[in-house]
């Protein structure tokens, strides 16, 4: 069995099982020759990792899937390009705040909230984004790009859990101000401290913490 098969055809069951080991064990029921019955304890260990490690994969994989969704937005427009994003995550918006918590604590010891996967999801979505929208930014002004778009698409994401009607008004309007965002948050600190709030504010909206 392919490890990277199981991971795609897990990701359509997420929107029922969740972030779980169960949504990876029922995953060989999807394959064309399906098996009779989901993948053992041990074998979702062997294939994807021990305990909330395989979840973490399941994850990652989702948001790799997610990245590569937004080459299908309508136009190259950065809007456009971070509203498919955003809609990548409608079928799934309950089971992402726990999703992210997970990605964002560690064992010791690192501390309790690792802010490294919430500043490499932002900044992804954020490079992906400039890619498909054919952005030529050179020097200074093309970390600077970045970090705004990274900045807006973590708001945008947050106020999505909240209230998820109107994330897409939410979206555009925080891309009219970008030129201001950009100058704000151009030092690497400030955009740092931006998107730990973020995230922050995601796991916090649902009190996992």
């Amino acid at each position: 069995m392919s490890r990277a098969l199981l991971l795609q055809l897990a990701l359509p069951l997420v929107q029922t099982h969740g972030f779980t080991r169960e949504t990876l064990a029922r995953s060989v029921l999807s394959l064309p020759t399906p098996h009779s019955k989901p993948l053992s304890e041990t074998a979702v260990s062997a294939l994807f990792g021990n305990g909330d490690d395989a979840r973490r994969t399941l994850i990652e994989a989702w948001l790799d899937s997610g990245r590569e969704s937004m080459k299908a937005a309508p136009t190259p427009a950065v809007k456009d390009v971070l509203g498919t994003r955003l809609r990548h995550n409608e079928p799934v918006l309950r089971h992402l705040p726990e999703a992210f918590a997970l990605l964002a604590t560690s064992t010791p010891p690192l501390p309790p909230l690792h802010l490294t996967p919430a500043l490499k999801h932002a900044a992804s979505v954020a490079d992906e984004a400039c890619r498909v929208a054919g952005d030529a930014s050179t020097g200074t002004a093309w970390y600077a790009r970045r970090a705004s778009l990274a900045a807006v698409y973590a708001a945008a994401e947050l106020h999505q859990l909240t209230s998820p009607h109107s994330a897409y008004d939410f979206l555009n309007s925080l891309l009219d101000k970008a030129s201001a965002v950009e100058h704000a948050i151009s030092e690497t600190e400030l955009f740092t401290r931006y998107i730990a709030r973020s995230w922050a504010g995601i796991i916090n909206s649902r009190g996992i913490f």
